[in-house]
């Protein structure tokens, strides 16, 4: 045959996720944490390594790795899976709570790929967007809809702090929404050593609770792969059934156990970025024709006349941020990651210049 049958229904119109990474001086786009892992860690992380049998399987759960984190918690292992970085426990989310006939509630705008996961297991989704002025959660529409049972709405994602808007959710809300439904209510956590709020202490009270985190952000390991939930054990059970076998590689679990040892060196970094962050939230606010939204993360978003413009210019000065000017629900901003004080010293004068040619009446832009 010169053809092959056509893919699975549930992706016509689907797009593969697209990180828009590219080569720049300096990367801003990506939510990473701008310093790489400490040279004193990297030489344990060599050793951890370099003890590693590569003809042999990991072990299947990370328990080592579990057990870290578990006590860390307060917890047993049971309570604790790791997964392939967020994105695996995520779709692990979708096929375990989802599917035909199943509901998933989506509060856009908000990290598309649940979404997409929801559309990949045929599961439909209901959307309640954000208000629009601040993209605080439209509470009582969430309220409402998953006490209506003729939704059934078997699961929901509440990101706190919510990605790409930066605020994290009311606690209030998240424990009224848990008592309000049986349905799975995981709270994306990817960011929470940047909000310093977590929903840990509720966690032995809800059953449908789960907790997502992951080691890419504060912890330097975006390249690793690393992520992880926390939830009761009969959930975990549930998630096991669905999880790909060996799906964290014995180099990661090896990399995450000597950085999780070491977790207490990576604060200083952490305060230095939420320092940051305020500074460039101020700027931005003295910048004419800027917009900045209060954020609990690692970056700002903002909206501007002429995004998509400004996006290019930036980029041309070998500054990457993430462009969401087209976005549903998002038209007309930017995000930028917070990075070194030079990054974003860097990036303030590039948009600044782009702000100033503007209220000149310069040509940039413009079609000759």
């Amino acid at each position: 045959m010169n053809r092959v049958v056509a893919s699975a229904p549930q992706l016509a119109g689907l797009h593969p996720y697209d990180p828009k990474y590219l080569p720049a001086n300096a990367y801003l786009s990506a939510n990473e944490n701008p310093s790489d892992v400490d040279p004193d860690i990297r030489a344990q992380v060599d050793e951890a390594v370099h003890g590693i049998a590569l003809n042999r399987y990991p072990d299947p759960l990370a328990n080592d790795l579990r057990d870290l984190i578990a006590e860390a918690n307060g917890l047993d292992r049971d309570w604790v899976l790791m997964g392939n970085g967020g994105d695996e426990l995520l779709f692990d989310t979708a096929l375990a709570w989802g599917g035909p006939g199943r509901t998933f509630l989506n509060l856009p705008p908000t990290f598309s790929v649940y979404e997409a996961n929801a559309r990949l297991t045929n599961t439909p989704v209901i959307d309640i967007p954000r208000l629009p002025d601040t993209f605080a959660i439209d509470e009582p529409r969430v309220l409402q809809a998953v006490s209506d049972p003729a939704n059934n709405i078997t699961f929901t994602i509440v990101t706190s702090p919510n990605n790409p808007t930066g605020l994290r959710a009311r606690q209030e809300f998240i424990l009224q929404l848990l008592d309000a439904t049986d349905a799975l209510v995981m709270v994306d956590e990817a960011y929470f050593e940047f909000s310093r709020e977590t929903m840990r202490p509720y966690l032995e009270q809800h059953e449908n609770l789960v907790i997502l985190r992951t080691f890419s952000k504060a912890f330097s390991l975006a390249g690793v792969r690393i992520g992880y939930i926390l939830a009761h054990p009969s959930v975990i059970r549930e998630y096991c059934k669905v999880r790909q076998p060996y799906s964290v590689d014995a180099v990661s679990q090896a990399i995450a156990c000597v950085v999780f040892r070491n977790r207490n060196a990576f604060e200083p970094a952490i305060q230095q970025i939420i320092s940051e962050r305020e500074r460039l939230l101020a700027e931005l606010r003295a910048t004419p024709g800027i917009e900045p939204f209060p954020s609990d993360s690692n970056w700002v978003l903002f909206r501007m006349p002429d995004a998509d413009e400004a996006w290019r210019h930036l980029y041309d000065r070998g500054i990457l941020v993430r462009d969401f000017s087209s976005a549903a629900l998002l038209e007309g901003t930017l995000r930028v990651t917070v990075g070194t004080s030079e990054q974003n010293d860097a990036f303030l004068s590039a948009l600044r210049d782009f702000v100033l040619d503007k209220e000149r009446g310069g040509s940039y832009g413009r079609a000759e």
